[in-house]
């Protein structure tokens, strides 16, 4: 067995995709239009499918938003150097929600981003 994705379900594609490829580094690897279904399905990731869980974006035709309940936490990401990457993510246009440091009662250190939809992202050095 292996994760293969996580999907998110956004109000407006074209600026998730922009946000994930532009601002997070990722590539978008495939997208397809379901007309009989209204929505398309955007899959975005840091390596190929078949190597790597990706992200995919699901956008219904007809819904501009969605709520985001409290059950969702958010996405994980590892990067090289925490501060580094809130600097490039904050210069490409980016939203820092947690600004870098150190986890609250722990040394690890982490910061949050927000994606377009409100969705949040978080993001932790490599050990």
């Amino acid at each position: 067995m292996r994760f293969l994705h996580t999907m998110l379900r956004v109000g407006d594609l074209q600026a998730s995709i922009r946000f994930y490829t532009d601002v997070m580094g990722m590539r978008l690897l495939r997208q397809k239009d379901y007309p009989d279904g209204k929505f398309t399905l955007a899959f975005l990731g840091y390596g190929e499918e078949s190597d790597t869980t990706v992200l995919e974006l699901t956008h219904n035709w007809d819904t501009a938003s969605y709520e985001l309940g409290n059950g969702f936490g958010h996405l994980a990401i590892a990067v090289d150097d925490v501060y580094a990457a809130c600097e490039k993510i904050r210069a490409a246009g980016g939203k820092i929600v947690r600004e870098p440091g150190p986890m609250k009662h722990g040394t690890t250190i982490l910061a949050f981003v927000e994606d377009p939809d409100g969705y949040k992202l978080e993001l932790l050095s490599e050990k």
